[in-house]
């Protein structure tokens, strides 16, 4: 929650650069209602992903209400169709809403063209529509590629090998997003696809806020919404389910990287870094600009 202190007093311009505070007389108008937050979940697994993102929401102390979104244009086998109908909206469920804040997640689809993926056009077209209806939207992963190629043209480019692992960032300390951060900051990445890092440092519109020496440019941020190609929000065990599955189906891949302690059991390191930052997001890009009537 902020922190309310006088206007005038020296520590005000101070904090304001890299802390939540209000001032006294905003404190004593202001309103507060739940944050309404959209989740537009593109996992085949969608429980496990739900479950996920979920828990670093449920860090805030702010009352956050949940929508979860699906496509129709295709419907995936590995989500029971009762779940789906219970707990689901599709697009046309939620137009003329307006959100505070919205996650849109990756897919295991890389090796597609955008254009050749089954539900591109609904994607599209609920990208259009949270730029004019939410605050502020972050993108994961497969999910952050496509945003960055919709709205400023960066190209998807296939990686020699995947990028599979535990791997550290830079943090640039200068984006209250990453408030409270140290200086290097641990991200899971899971992906076969990297982007065109060389079209992101030409445009003017975006923002690296961390960086890879090995997984590269990995969150940046444009006037409103944040891009991560990494995997923050997920558990434990993630990584260790997608190497045995890929070792079951008999797939070549190597063991995640910086993931496995001296006994071979996952190393949970990064948990602390995705509070932070999903916190940071809901309080800094999402509580602060939002306007207290959405509709």
């Amino acid at each position: 929650m902020p922190l309310i202190i006088p206007q005038d007093i020296p520590a005000f311009a101070l904090l304001k650069q890299n802390a939540f505070i209000i001032d006294e007389n905003r404190a004593i108008h202001q309103d507060i209602r739940p944050l309404e937050v959209l989740i537009f979940n593109l996992m085949p697994t969608k429980i496990e992903t739900e479950n996920q993102i979920l828990s670093l929401l449920a860090n805030s102390p702010l009352q956050v209400n949940i929508t979860l979104l699906s496509t129709a244009s295709y419907v995936g086998k590995n989500t029971p169709q009762q779940h789906l109908e219970r707990f689901y909206s599709n697009f046309e469920d939620i137009k003329g809403k307006k959100f505070d804040g919205a996650i849109v997640t990756g897919a295991p689809i890389e090796h597609l063209a955008f254009e050749e993926v089954k539900y591109w056009e609904e994607l599209v077209a609920i990208m259009e529509y949270l730029k004019t209806h939410c605050t502020s939207t972050i993108y994961l992963c497969w999910g952050a590629m496509a945003g960055l190629y919709y709205f400023h043209k960066i190209q998807k480019i296939a990686l020699e090998q995947k990028m599979f692992g535990i791997y550290e960032h830079k943090n640039y300390q200068n984006d209250l997003l990453l408030n409270g951060l140290d200086d290097w900051v641990k991200i899971p990445h899971s992906r076969h696809s990297g982007i065109n890092e060389a079209q992101v440092r030409e445009n003017e519109n975006l923002k690296i806020l961390l960086e890879g020496e090995i997984s590269g440019i990995t969150m940046l941020k444009d006037s409103k919404d944040i891009f991560i190609l990494g995997h923050p929000e997920y558990a434990k065990n993630t990584l260790l389910y997608e190497y045995q599955r890929d070792l079951q189906k008999g797939l070549e891949i190597a063991e995640p990287y910086n993931y496995f302690d001296k006994d071979k059991q996952p190393n949970f390191s990064w948990r602390s870094y995705a509070s932070v930052i999903f916190s940071n997001w809901l309080n800094f890009s999402v509580y602060q600009n939002t306007p207290f009537v959405l509709s």
